[in-house]
């Protein structure tokens, strides 16, 4: 989550919605990724999703028989993830997501769904949520401090 964080720090610096995420495959970060919509202009260009599409090139670059797929990995991601990005964590078949902040407004694993372990998917993820919550609401406070102040 640590390094996270620090994908976090690198999206605030650059004026985006601070949310990072790394995924982690047999103990190896294979994936870093913070928030890019304003910077490349893409509402879908979440933390979660580009960390996703970079460790299924990792995994089916570098790994014997892998297809791609998610299975076997954990995604760590400062901020619950929104409904999107569940919902790709579950066809990804990501076995396990960690996650800081609740995200009362769009979270979708707890929040205002639950999505990552609806039974009527094919796939659920392990989920654990609140790790070093503190700390990534930081930076979202600042941010959307920051913003808040500047429409003034």
């Amino acid at each position: 989550m640590r390094e996270a964080l620090k994908q976090a720090k690198l999206a605030l610096g650059k004026g985006e919605v601070p949310v990072g995420a790394v995924v982690v495959y047999k103990n190896q970060i294979i994936a870093r990724a913070y928030n890019q919509t304003e910077m490349l202009r893409d509402p879908t260009a979440h933390a979660e999703m580009i960390a996703m599409t970079q460790a299924s090139s990792f995994l089916s670059e570098n790994t014997q028989d892998h297809r791609g797929s998610l299975e076997g990995t954990t995604m760590y991601v400062t901020l619950e993830p929104c409904s999107m990005c569940a919902g790709a964590l579950v066809l990804n078949k990501c076995e396990r997501l960690v996650y800081g902040a609740l995200d009362s407004k769009a979270g979708a694993c707890e929040s205002l769904y639950h999505i990552t372990r609806d039974d009527r998917l094919n796939h659920r993820l392990k989920v654990q949520g609140g790790f070093m919550q503190d700390e990534a609401k930081i930076f979202l406070q600042n941010f959307f401090r920051t913003l808040r102040k500047e429409r003034r």
